[in-house]
Parts: C-alpha cells; structure tokens; sequence
C-alpha cells in the first residue's frame, strides 16, 4: 500500500505561482512513476504532468508545458508540481498519484494506470 499526502494548494491571483509537494513513507517511492491529475467542477479528472520512476523522463498535458514542472526527490520521497503564470482554469482539485513500480512511461496520461491516490488539494485561481 502507497499513502501519498498532497499539500501546497491555496488561493492565488492570475499570474501567480504555486508548488504542490506529495509526500509517502513508501521507502520505495523512487520505484514508482507519479503523476498529477486534477479536477475541476463538473468536470472529469484530467491528466496533468507525469514522472518517471527514475526522473529521466516527463509528460504534460498541452495547457500546461511551459508553465508547470513536474519533479521527484526520491530522498525524501516528494514528488513535486510547481505551477507558474497560474490562470484561472488551473483552478482544480490536484490529486498525486502512483503506479505499479518500474511500469513503463506507456499511457502515462490514464487514470486507470495509477493504482495509488491522494486525498488532492484545492488550488483556485482568481482573476
């Protein structure tokens, strides 16, 4: 069993920065791929950025690259989602998540990929 803690969130203005951090006691955390998915109000959970269990590789969705690093520190087994030029329909519930270890970068982007789940924390942007 994988227990990630997300924390971070907040209320912003537009333009702003913020750094989401997702935490586990899993001392084999720098086996596991995460990613950051996030969910809005009626909307589904989308796929946000993705790491792989080694660092060597990251994802992201379109409306993000450029603005969004995802990153790991499997020393303190974080792995993080730093947000600049925040703009209002970042505004979401980000969640942290965790597939099987060692899985291949393939379908990164599926939510049925990711066996282990945060609790998610609310970043709102205002305008």
């Amino acid at each position: 069993q994988v227990q990630l803690v997300e924390s971070g969130g907040g209320l912003v203005q537009a333009g702003n920065s913020l750094r989401l951090s997702c935490a586990t006691s899993k001392r084999t955390f720098s086996s596991y791929p995460m990613g950051w998915f996030r969910q809005a109000p009626g909307k589904e959970r989308e796929f946000v950025a993705a790491i792989s269990w080694n660092g060597g590789n990251t994802y992201y969705v379109d409306s993000v690259k450029g603005r969004f690093t995802i990153s790991r520190d499997n020393a303190k087994n974080t792995v993080y989602l730093k947000m600049n030029s925040l703009n209002p329909e970042d505004t979401a519930v980000y969640y942290c998540a965790a597939r099987a270890p060692y899985s291949s970068d393939r379908s990164y982007y599926r939510t049925d990929e990711y066996h282990y789940w945060g609790q998610g924390t609310q970043v709102t942007v205002s305008s």
